[in-house]
């Protein structure tokens, strides 16, 4: 036996794809007939039908299911392993993907990859961001070499994923000048239910947290008058700059607006009983602190480069 080879694959994936032999062999610059012979050999050697030929048409088998999902995982293996026996020279180039969520992305990161970059300036960084949910999900198909959310990772993904934390923030309640907080600085819990809300999409990290410490408080969410939802803090910001909402937002994002004065972070007292305040104050303020979680595949294989980023990311706390 023969055995199948790495190029057969790829040629397979691709008539998987566009469920054409013609477009196939256009995508990989080969001939039409090397795609239907690359596809005939794979059935004679192991004596199944990956796909259906229907008239002029061709469905995929079941057969070739199970290797698109195998051809897939093994060419992204061999794709990892090129990536780091290239990198074992002196970490000269290469290339890293980072998923990041939006905050992170935007506030947080920037210093650190320009730290990097600055140590290996052949390395290319290729950062997409979306939110935390989508980030989990990227790291744990390999679209990610690492990932980097302030949410949590959901129990369906907590095995495929490590998370470690790697920094902090602090999730503020902000208002804009229209609104009467802005004037007092601080209110109780209990007049949180009292304004109205513009809120992060649920997914979000920064929902998440929030969420989460509105239970510790003892407030539903659903308790709260929710007048828009948006998919970045930006949007939020913005809303609230010329309304009479309230978000609960990273400081790291409205740091520029509070110190134009825009925009003010409220304090909000919990007076609670119980609630570990000193006994001549009477009460204490209560805070949102949420980490920034580097994620990583439990077994996928990790290249050196992203190695040395995640230690760079740990020795930087």
């Amino acid at each position: 036996m023969a055995g199948m080879t790495l190029e057969q694959l790829k040629i397979f994936l691709a008539v998987a794809q566009h469920l054409h032999f013609t477009r196939a062999a256009e995508e990989l610059y080969i001939t039409q007939p090397a795609v239907s012979a690359a596809i005939h050999n794979l059935e004679q050697e192991y004596g199944v039908k990956l796909f259906h030929r229907i008239g002029r048409h061709i469905e995929i088998a079941e057969a070739g299911k199970l290797l698109q999902v195998e051809a897939r995982k093994i060419l992204d293996q061999v794709s990892l392993t090129e990536r780091g026996l290239r990198e074992l020279n002196n970490l000269q180039r290469g290339e890293l993907k980072l998923g990041s969520s939006l905050t992170i992305a935007n506030y947080w990161l920037p210093s650190k990859i320009s730290k990097f970059k600055s140590q290996y300036p052949g390395i290319q960084i290729n950062c997409s961001l979306a939110n935390t949910e989508e980030i989990c999900v990227g790291t744990a198909t390999g679209q990610f070499d690492l990932g980097l959310v302030e949410g949590d990772v959901k129990p369906a993904l907590q095995n495929t994923l490590e998370s470690e934390i790697v920094g902090s923030d602090r999730l503020q309640i902000v208002v804009g000048q229209k609104h009467p907080w802005f004037e007092w600085g601080e209110i109780d819990l209990t007049q949180l239910t009292q304004t109205l809300w513009v809120m992060r999409e649920p997914g979000s990290g920064t929902q998440q947290r929030f969420e989460e410490a509105l239970q510790n408080w003892g407030i539903n969410l659903s308790e709260l008058d929710v007048i828009l939802v948006f998919n970045s803090g930006e949007m939020t910001k913005a809303a609230i700059e010329d309304g009479v909402g309230a978000i609960g937002i990273s400081e790291l994002m409205v740091k520029k607006e509070i110190q134009l004065g825009t925009l003010r972070a409220i304090r909000v007292i919990d007076n609670r009983e119980g609630n570990g305040a000193m006994p001549t104050a009477g009460y204490a303020y209560a805070e949102i602190v949420r980490p920034f979680f580097k994620l990583k595949h439990r077994q996928r294989f990790q290249t050196a480069l992203s190695k040395v980023f995640e230690q760079m990311l740990i020795s930087s706390m």
